[in-house]
């Protein structure tokens, strides 16, 4: 069940993180790309949550906690995007 809360919160972090950060044309414009990079910003809350002891094992990460990791997954994925580009 923690995949699949994890899985869930990710799709309404994606949506909530692009509205945080609309980025420019670097970052990615498609819905499903952005769900996706949720749903990873959601993984990255939540393993790095239970690593350092915010949240227990089997215990997956909340809204809040899922927005701060899309809005950093969003924010690395312009940084790749943007060198890749400038290349």
């Amino acid at each position: 069940m923690g995949i699949l809360w994890t899985i869930i919160i990710g799709f309404i972090v994606g949506v909530i993180a692009k509205f945080i950060m609309p980025g420019d044309k670097t970052e990615p414009k498609g819905f499903i790309l952005t769900v996706i990079l949720g749903i990873v910003g959601a993984f990255v809350a939540t393993y790095l949550g239970q690593s350092v002891g915010w949240y227990a094992p089997g215990e997956s990460a909340g809204i809040l906690g899922g927005v701060v990791g899309a809005v950093v997954v969003l924010f690395i994925y312009s940084l790749v995007a943007g060198r890749q580009r400038a290349a």
